[in-house]
């Protein structure tokens, strides 16, 4: 009996890693999380490249007249994301067209931006970088400005062992930084992790039903996103008449596209949607509880979610609440540093 119980062990021990290797699951705070799909952390110089990195983010001298830093328009303690603005803001005062999103779990992301343009993170930095409406600041003229930097120049050493300042190494440790940004102790993980005296109220628990039931589909727990690209029921601003994931594609399948965002720390990532029309946490819910299923922009998931009461929707709204982490907002290493 005993070697029968060791026998079904081994296997069961066996079966439990492979499936684990299959998923490539990691675990964070004892938690299994997907695998990152960029990860920076075992690359030499780690934390010279994550310093450097954090300097550019927040050094206005990536724009070409030296008004305008990453940090402008994704701020830290907002979950990096833009709240004062509808639309991101470039030089010269210059509006852009979509709302800037917020820059969380970045690591797990096979994509970038609303449409998915980009697919390494080095990549979409370049992007509004050398955007006309938003920095305006060719690469190779940034190259020539820091290379007159002293203090760059060090920092380009420690992190790259040269001092010869180039595209690459500037996004390389520009992508190191915002991969960085790892939110992972809101009072969901908490609960989660069964930390103890963490616990959801009776307001919070309905809200976490209600979440499983209408938006885990798309939101997947624990990164609160499946990366996909959806249709959301938002009729086409007039002003932008932005067609989202077509304008990648010219696919006319994915027209209106918009790539689903994270939940982590929704309630501090205001405006929300890609043009940023909801200033309102409860607005996006009330969106989506009032959906008209004969819109025909509209993806297959949405058309199953029935309308919430006014009861669910706060609940709803409660159990969102859980998913910010102010251990993450106010961490110092991710701020600015003189």
């Amino acid at each position: 009996m005993r070697q029968y119980i060791l026998f079904v062990l081994f296997f069961f021990v066996l079966f439990s890693f492979s499936f684990l290797k299959k998923k490539e699951f990691v675990f964070i705070e004892n938690i299994p999380w997907p695998k990152p799909i960029h990860n920076y952390t075992q690359t030499p110089n780690y934390e010279a490249k994550f310093q450097l990195g954090r300097s550019l983010f927040y050094d206005p001298l990536l724009s070409a007249d030296s008004t305008i830093s990453c940090s402008s328009c994704h701020l830290s303690f907002t979950g990096f994301a833009h709240v004062d603005h509808s639309l991101s803001h470039g030089i010269n005062g210059q509006i852009g067209n979509r709302n800037a999103p917020a820059l969380i779990n970045l690591a797990w992301s096979p994509s970038f931006h609303w449409d998915g343009m980009f697919s390494s993170l080095e990549s979409q930095s370049l992007n509004p970088i050398e955007s006309p409406i938003e920095m305006n600041m060719p690469i190779s003229k940034l190259e020539k400005t820091l290379n007159l930097k002293n203090n760059y120049k060090t920092m380009f050493y420690n992190a790259f062992g040269d001092s010869v300042i180039d595209k690459e190494k500037i996004l390389n440790s520009l992508a190191v930084f915002v991969s960085a940004l790892v939110s992972k102790n809101s009072k969901y993980d908490k609960v989660m992790r069964k930390d103890k005296g963490v616990s959801f109220t009776d307001q919070e628990n309905r809200g976490y039903k209600i979440f499983q039931i209408a938006c885990a589909s798309c939101h997947q727990e624990p990164l609160f996103t499946n990366h996909s690209f959806k249709r959301n029921g938002l009729l086409v601003d007039s002003a932008l008449n932005d067609l989202g994931r077509y304008n990648v594609t010219n696919n006319p399948k994915d027209s209106l596209l918009f790539k689903v965002p994270t939940l982590r720390n929704i309630q501090y990532t205001f405006p929300y949607m890609h043009d940023g029309r909801f200033m309102r946490l409860k607005e996006v819910i009330k969106h989506y509880s009032n959906l008209s299923f004969k819109n025909i922009e509209l993806s297959k998931e949405l058309r199953k979610m029935k309308a919430l009461g006014e009861h669910e929707q706060k609940d709803l709204l409660s159990f969102l609440y859980t998913l910010s982490d102010k251990e993450f907002l106010f961490d110092k290493r991710f701020q600015f540093q003189r």
